[in-house]
């Protein structure tokens, strides 16, 4: 068998600071099916393409794709389907309450497992960056870069 189980899981989405400027983080329990953790420590997540949206006072996230486990059965889940995140009343409310302002979006920025074995997923509200600041940050990167290099041959 080829099974490539991994012990710590930090699966992040790359675009996202690039894309949107984070005002604030949250840290929010998932509701997974079966194979899904499953799936989720062989590692074979994307959330690139992912966001989260209200529904009935509950917070969704959509287009996450958790890739079906390879040594699943007819049981097997859905890989894109919605799933509900969990936090608490007040953190949800003022979730809520931000989004309905303009230009604010929740955005998964990491997957992680916990010391206790639960998949936890951290979002950030967000705002868009207009194309001026995504140059801004494209030149910081590089300066940061060439630092780099002139510190490590000296």
């Amino acid at each position: 068998m080829d099974l490539k189980i991994k012990k710590n899981i930090q699966i992040s989405n790359k675009k996202a600071h690039f894309l949107y400027d984070i005002q604030k983080k949250y840290v929010a329990g998932i509701v997974l099916n079966g194979t899904e953790v499953k799936a989720i420590r062989m590692s074979s997540v994307s959330i690139n393409e992912a966001f989260c949206y209200f529904k009935k006072s509950e917070l969704y996230v959509k287009n996450m794709n958790i890739s079906e486990y390879k040594f699943g059965t007819y049981l097997n889940h859905k890989p894109n389907r919605e799933r509900k995140l969990l936090l608490n009343k007040k953190e949800l409310k003022a979730l809520e309450n931000k989004i309905k302002e303009r230009g604010f979006t929740i955005i998964p920025i990491e997957l992680k497992m916990s010391e206790t074995g639960f998949v936890k997923l951290e979002i950030g509200l967000a705002q868009g960056k207009k194309v001026f600041d995504k140059r801004q940050s494209i030149k910081e990167k590089d300066n940061k870069r060439e630092l780099d290099r002139l510190k490590k041959r000296f």
